[in-house]
């Protein structure tokens, strides 16, 4: 893999409606001081038009690029524009998108939950979670973010948590914020003596020791679902970011993620960053 170090790829169209992308990207490239490439993907040409029609399918990519240089351009100012480079590709969004996951040297993607704007389906969003090589950040257009105070980490107890820590470390430190680790008690006892307890205090000692401030929630979830559970805690508490990790036995199947995963992704409002389980370098500036 070519690794280009602290660059984001951000998935957009050159629509009005997208601005919430956009305002998201460059609060990302204002904190973390990362370059924003930003993308979009066109359907591909036919066989029949690359043979008879090939100078019509140069102009229309060369066409969508202006218009979303132009786009961009009209919202944001002089100084961010020197961080941003901008990229159209046609075919299959999901093979595009994971393809340079893997090759194109990106700290993670970011694109929206909407199909509008990113042209997958909740099933293609799950699969591209699941496929690729380096972390996803989905956002909606219902949530505007001013600020990250506080990150939530759902834990599930199964599951390995240390690349999650990792970036909940780097993002925690770079914009200042606490973090909650939340996990939900499926079995009536007492919370203290729950392994879900034991595991997530020692998530907590090890994010103290990193110098953040960090708190533990064992929600009650008898006969309930603990995403439901858990969704309805991050609804109220309203963080700014929600850090995830996702199953790995979907992922070694190289299907999709689990429903456990997916009930969160989609469920929230905030922006959500996924972890799998490939092994991708942290930023150049991140330290424990």
């Amino acid at each position: 893999m070519r690794y280009r170090s602290n660059n984001i790829l951000a998935l957009i169209p050159p629509k009005e409606k997208a601005k919430y992308i956009l305002n998201f990207a460059l609060f990302l490239n204002q904190v973390l001081g990362m370059r924003i490439f930003f993308y979009h993907i066109i359907e591909k040409p036919s066989l029949f038009d690359k043979i008879f029609h090939a100078k019509r399918a140069r102009n229309e990519r060369n066409e969508t690029l202006t218009a979303l240089r132009k786009f961009i351009a009209k919202h944001t100012n002089s100084e961010a524009l020197k961080g941003i480079t901008y990229r159209v590709k046609s075919g299959d969004p999901l093979s595009i998108l994971t393809r340079q996951s893997k090759k194109g040297g990106y700290e993670f993607l970011l694109l929206a939950k909407n199909e509008e704007m990113s042209n997958l389906n909740s099933d293609e969003t799950d699969k591209l979670i699941s496929r690729s090589y380096c972390p996803v950040m989905l956002v909606n257009q219902n949530y505007e973010l001013k600020e990250i105070k506080e990150i939530i980490i759902p834990v599930d107890i199964s599951q390995s948590t240390s690349k999650k820590l990792l970036w909940a470390t780097y993002f925690a430190k770079k914009f200042g914020a606490e973090i909650t680790i939340v996990s939900a008690l499926a079995f009536n006892m007492e919370t203290k003596k729950s392994l879900a307890w034991r595991n997530a205090e020692k998530l907590k000692h090890m994010l103290t020791h990193r110098g953040i401030k960090c708190k533990v929630e064992i929600l009650k979830a008898f006969g309930k679902e603990k995403h439901a559970v858990i969704l309805d805690y991050i609804e109220k508490e309203n963080p700014g970011l929600v850090i995830i990790r996702t199953h790995q036995e979907s992922n070694l199947a190289g299907t999709q993620i689990g429903k456990f995963v997916s009930e969160i992704v989609h469920g929230c409002q905030m922006p959500v960053f996924t972890v799998n389980r490939f092994m991708h370098p942290m930023p150049v500036d991140f330290e424990i």
